[in-house]
């Protein structure tokens, strides 16, 4: 009776796991900014940064349209990495839109142009109705389901090193630094982003020297299953130190046609440890198709486009699939083993 009991209860079980959600990545297409739509198992959301403002709404109405194909009608937190206007700029026109919990960002923005003080103003426009986190490393965004930490923001990055991480990280030797960065980009708000065995790197715009803090002479952040390429993939970012130090399996670049996606950045990503693939948001003019990932892997393969993103859905056991939603081709990776084509 017990072993019937007991089986019948197993049995009770099994709706429930297999309805288990997974965790939900859009890229979205802002032209050579960022927008990227996070959906938690737990069905809670984050956007990290918001795109440009103007040209109609045209990236609030692209967020918006990836929010309801992901059935998000509420943003629980929208991340800013940094007050650039391809980042946060997008803001004000969202929450126009759409309703949004909390707003995080790394604090005051350093920047004193005129288009900074602009950029200020619709950003203190935008979260009047939300509520507002400003970040530290160490910190950690409450998204249900998933563990987000951040590890750099405002200049400076976690002491500690996130678990399973902290070795000595032979990719240093021989990179050297760049001239500082007073900007934006170097305080940017940067997090790592794990849900069971898959771990993904966003470090917004951080710029060179930021990274070889944060990974030299020991990686604080540990390896990745897929690192969103800094800053565009333009050569201010993009260390071998980063890039190959936390090996990623796929690296996605968030770049436009004729914005970032630079040739030597590509290089040292293509040649990354352990890489399988690189994905893009746009096809790179300025790489030609030696320094471009191949046609499948891209979303926009024309400057004038429709604005075509990259959706990827990951497991807690660490698989998880990519697919372009310009040509609906889908590659998934698995915990272990040579990727297979869908």
């Amino acid at each position: 009776m017990r072993s019937c009991l007991a089986l019948l209860a197993s049995l009770c079980l099994l709706p429930a796991a297999h309805a288990a959600k997974n965790l939900e990545i859009y890229f979205i297409d802002v032209e050579g900014g960022q927008a990227t739509l996070i959906v938690a198992p737990s069905g809670e959301s984050m956007l990290v940064d918001a795109g440009w403002a103007g040209f109609g709404a045209r990236d609030a109405q692209r967020i918006i349209s990836a929010a309801k194909s992901a059935h998000v009608k509420k943003i629980d937190y929208v991340l800013i990495t940094h007050f650039h206007a391809d980042h946060a700029g997008g803001a004000a026109n969202l929450a126009e839109r759409i309703p949004i919990g909390t707003f995080v960002d790394h604090g005051s923005n350093v920047e004193t142009t005129k288009s900074a003080s602009e950029l200020d103003a619709a950003y203190a426009k935008a979260i009047a109705n939300s509520k507002r986190m400003i970040a530290k490393p160490g910190d950690k965004i409450p998204l249900k389901g998933v563990d987000v930490e951040v590890v750099t923001s405002n200049g400076d990055h976690i002491q500690t090193p996130l678990p399973g991480a902290g070795q000595p990280n032979a990719a240093c030797s021989g990179v050297e630094k760049k001239a500082n960065d007073a900007s934006e980009n170097a305080r940017s708000l940067g997090f790592v982003l794990t849900y069971g065995s898959f771990k993904f790197v966003d470090l917004g715009d951080l710029t060179w020297n930021k990274e070889l803090e944060l990974v030299c002479p020991n990686n604080l952040i540990g390896a990745a299953s897929v690192l969103l390429v800094s800053h565009h993939g333009v050569d201010q970012s993009n260390s071998p130190a980063l890039v190959h130090g936390i090996h990623p399996r796929v690296a996605i670049i968030n770049n436009g046609a004729k914005k970032g996606g630079s040739p030597s950045t590509y290089q040292i990503v293509r040649s990354s440890p352990g890489l399988e693939d690189i994905w893009q948001v746009h096809f790179a003019v300025a790489g030609e198709k030696q320094n471009n990932a191949p046609d499948p892997f891209i979303a926009n393969l024309d400057a004038n486009c429709e604005g075509k993103g990259l959706r990827l859905s990951a497991t807690s056991s660490g698989s998880f699939t990519i697919t372009n939603q310009r040509n609906k081709y889908s590659k998934t990776y698995p915990e272990h083993g040579t990727a297979a084509r869908l």
